[in-house]
């Protein structure tokens, strides 16, 4: 069977045991259907990029999906007539990932603990800067000069 993922976004004003319940429902849309729930991992309540729906937060939550295309379908058909979600979002992949996704671990955990960006030791003073330029001249004022003067 194809490998899904799947990400849906529930309204900021329902609860997190709300969401397991809507994680239930859906689940058992696509067991229904011969299918099987992998994983779901619930992200929390985020901020959204920008209003949806007049909601500036979400409910995030992940189902890594083994099912028919039929099965995701109609869990899809019926997210679309939830009120309490805001979004979803389905992908195929051609595996699903082993441990937590990117989005539960911590920072340290996919950078393997460093920092990216290096050493940048002693930077030196600065030169050429704007403050080292002296005092600014007004070209347009001194050609007005030269102008009136002819």
């Amino acid at each position: 069977m194809p490998l899904y993922e799947h990400v849906f976004i529930a309204r900021q004003d329902v609860s997190a045991q709300q969401v397991e319940s809507l994680t239930e429902q859906f689940s058992n849309v696509i067991t229904e259907n011969g299918g099987k729930i992998a994983k779901g991992e619930y992200w929390g309540l985020k901020n959204l990029a920008y209003k949806v729906k007049k909601n500036r937060k979400g409910h995030y939550q992940l189902l890594n999906i083994d099912a028919p295309h039929a099965a995701v379908a109609e869990m899809e058909r019926q997210m679309s007539l939830n009120e309490d979600v805001l979004r979803h979002m389905t992908l195929r992949v051609d595996a699903h990932e082993e441990g937590p996704s990117a989005m539960m671990q911590s920072r340290g955990d996919r950078r393997g603990g460093r920092s990216d960006r290096g050493e940048r030791g002693d930077r030196g003073p600065r030169e050429g800067g704007f403050r080292d330029r002296g005092p600014r001249e007004d070209r347009n004022r001194d050609e007005n000069k030269a102008e009136s003067a002819e």
